[in-house]
């Protein structure tokens, strides 16, 4: 499973579900200051400075282009 946890007027958070769409890959959209808060958002993921950040099965891999070389590697 896939969650993507983003913001508003994020081009990378749209790409980001975009590829998920397209691809017919299971995802969530989180997003902030509705389903999370700045502080939930630095608990989960303390060293991140930018949206999105992704999650895979759990593990955070980082954010659009992880993603997409993830998806590429499958």
């Amino acid at each position: 499973m896939i969650e993507i946890f983003g913001k508003t007027s994020c081009p990378y958070c749209d790409k980001a579900k975009s590829l998920c769409e397209r691809e017919g890959l299971q995802y969530s959209y989180k997003q902030l200051d509705v389903d999370f808060s700045r502080d939930v958002f630095f608990d989960m993921f303390p060293t991140a400075r930018t949206f999105p950040q992704i999650k895979v099965d759990g593990v955070s891999i980082g954010g659009y282009n992880e993603l997409d070389a993830w998806h590429q590697s499958k």
